[in-house]
């Protein structure tokens, strides 16, 4: 029994043992499998990363670059433009434009198929499916937009719906409240943008000589061209790096540095300027004038204290732009001067050794003929000294005296005072004037272009001219900027002369004298009046300019003024009643806005004044 069990154990043990699985720990096959697998990823991602940054490494970081790199602009606003005294004249304030990416229009508002679909409608007469499709700016919100940029709307479309546009201007020198209302439109592809908007105080009064910059903010007329680039300044412009939601995360290079704009400082006084301009305005349209202009300069620096022009425009509102009204009358338009260039004849004769002061010229009987042509005064004036030429403006007086000195010393003297140059103040459009330089001159011509015939020049060259005499014989550099330091001048006439002429013109203004209306209360005023014919085709016709050119005060000169007055058409046209009462109050202003202490007047003198 015992043995038999034995058996039975054994054989239990062996169909145990067979099926009993024996595990090996270690399976090569395996192991190389997956060290092969490993290799072989990491080899390509080793080739793919060779491949990314040595093959493909310059058209990834383009394009890396062009999601990522923008350029970024700081705005340089235009310098101010001020009077002597600090008040604004011209200014830069923010604005904006508004511009629209017609590409983001086109992928955000364009219709889907379903959208399609649904807008279809039936015709009724046929029966068949007409399918319409509402156009996207027919919305409310584009006809907002539309009505707050004063855009017709089919205009707008047109604009929006350029095929390979990515940028279009819709309005440029908008104001921040449009902007705000337009971004509370949210209207995809619609943006703006930072600028500036030039804006002029003082209007039409200044409009002539400051002229206005265009949309990009860049002088096109007067100073505003003249000193652009000092005005301008230098945006600066960065390249930086910015992440999906627009915030810089580097600054990668400095393009170009910010450069800030220069502010200028005229010599202009806007209260005589503001003053200036409302008399000049008002003489022109009651005398039924085409034009005037008008000048105030400071004898002893050279400044110019007022240089206004009628007519103007507003330089805020475009709309009443004419190029006729823009143009600064003061330096670019040419006239024939009269009488006003007498005084200067007589400095000639004198500085020449060509006539005494005290020298007594017959004019009887009241013409001559030179070079088989007449020459006349109104009257009759008999035996008169140099004073009662000019008091008088007699043309036999002064013509023989301009025959005595001949064209080439008076041309002479005549350039010396600014006749036919450019008169320094560096302001676009000014004209020289004309001042004929030939061999031969027949009598007649000498004898006219001493009483301001044959000759052209402007309103501030005759300015420049008569400071001269106030200035006692000293030409000094023209400015429209104030001098903060005043340069010296040259003496082209002694002082002598210059203060002997200018007593000579003191009686003009006195009883008996051709601008009685020139006259200020408290100050002695030395003047010229110049009534000349307007040349034509045919020679000189029946229209005329009248000018007056005075200096103040004359015991102690500190301005010099023209005032010139265009085709008057009125009941009077000489300039003792056309021009020097403008010359009278815009004077008389600035000497007391100047603080000039009235002339201590003798008995005689204030006797005539209340004559």
């Amino acid at each position: 029994m015992i043995k038999i069990r034995k058996s039975v154990v054994r054989v239990k043990n062996k169909k145990q043992a067979k099926k009993k699985k024996v595990y090996h720990s270690f399976s090569p096959w395996r192991y190389y499998f997956v060290g092969t697998v490993i290799v072989l990823v990491g080899i390509s991602l080793i080739c793919r990363l060779a491949y990314i940054q040595v093959i493909e490494k310059d058209y990834l970081s383009n394009e890396a670059d062009k999601r990522s790199l923008r350029v970024t602009q700081s705005i340089s606003h235009r310098g101010n433009i001020s009077d002597r005294y600090g008040e604004e004249l011209a200014i830069s304030v923010p604005a904006y434009a508004i511009w629209v990416d017609p590409k983001v229009v086109k992928k955000a508002y364009a219709f889907t198929k379903q959208q399609w679909l649904e807008s279809k409608e039936i015709n009724t007469r046929n029966g068949k499916v007409k399918y319409t499709k509402k156009k996207f700016y027919e919305s409310k919100k584009w006809s907002a937009l539309a009505e707050v940029l004063n855009y017709d709307l089919k205009k707008l479309a047109k604009v929006v719906s350029k095929p390979r546009g990515r940028f279009v201007y819709l309005k440029r020198q908008v104001n921040d409240p449009i902007v705000q209302y337009i971004k509370k439109l949210k209207i995809r592809g619609i943006a703006s943008q930072l600028e500036s908007h030039r804006y002029y105080p003082t209007g039409e009064i200044n409009a002539n000589i400051l002229g206005f910059t265009d949309l990009d903010a860049k002088g096109i007329e007067g100073i505003e061209k003249s000193y652009n680039t000092y005005l301008q300044g230098q945006n600066g412009k960065k390249r930086v790096r910015k992440d999906r939601d627009g915030n810089v995360i580097a600054n990668i290079k400095i393009i170009s540095k910010k450069r800030l704009a220069g502010n200028l400082q005229l010599s202009i006084d806007q209260r005589i300027q503001s003053l200036a301009y409302s008399e000049l305005k008002r003489a022109v349209k009651m005398n039924d004038a085409t034009s005037g202009s008008l000048v105030l300069l400071d004898v002893h620096t050279g400044e110019i204290y007022a240089m206004v022009n009628y007519p103007s425009f507003n330089p805020n509102d475009r709309s009443q732009y004419k190029a006729y009204k823009s143009r600064n009358r003061a330096i670019a338009d040419t006239f024939e001067p009269g009488s006003t260039v007498k005084p200067l004849v007589i400095v000639s004769a004198l500085k020449n050794k060509k006539a005494r002061v005290d020298e007594i010229i017959n004019t009887s009987p009241g013409w001559m003929h030179i070079g088989g042509r007449r020459v006349r005064d109104g009257h009759n004036l008999g035996k008169i000294d140099l004073a009662m030429i000019l008091k008088k403006s007699s043309n036999i007086g002064i013509s023989k005296l301009a025959l005595r000195l001949g064209p080439e010393k008076l041309q002479e003297t005549m350039a010396q005072f600014g006749f036919g140059n450019d008169t320094g103040i560096s302001l676009i459009g000014e004209s020289v004037g004309n001042l004929p330089i030939r061999h031969r001159w027949s009598d007649f011509e000498l004898a006219t272009m001493s009483f301001g015939y044959g000759i052209t020049t402007t309103t501030l060259q005759l300015a420049k001219a008569y400071a001269i005499l106030g200035s006692g014989g000293i030409k000094y550099p023209t400015t429209i900027l104030k001098n903060t330091n005043p340069v010296g001048g040259e003496q082209v006439v002694s002082k002598k002369i210059a203060d002997q002429v200018l007593h000579m013109l003191e009686g003009v203004t006195q009883k008996g004298g051709t601008a009685l209306k020139a006259r200020v209360d408290g100050y002695r005023v030395a003047g010229k009046t110049g009534t000349s014919r307007k040349a034509n085709s045919g020679g000189y016709g029946d229209d005329y300019v009248a000018i007056f050119a005075g200096i103040a005060p004359v015991s102690n000169p500190r301005f010099s003024l023209v005032v010139m007055i265009n085709d008057p058409a009125g009941d009077h046209y000489y300039a003792g009643d056309v021009a020097a009462p403008v010359f009278s109050i815009v004077m008389k202003s600035a000497l007391l806005l100047s603080h000039v202490r009235p002339d201590a007047m003798d008995s005689n003198y204030t006797l005539l004044e209340s004559l």
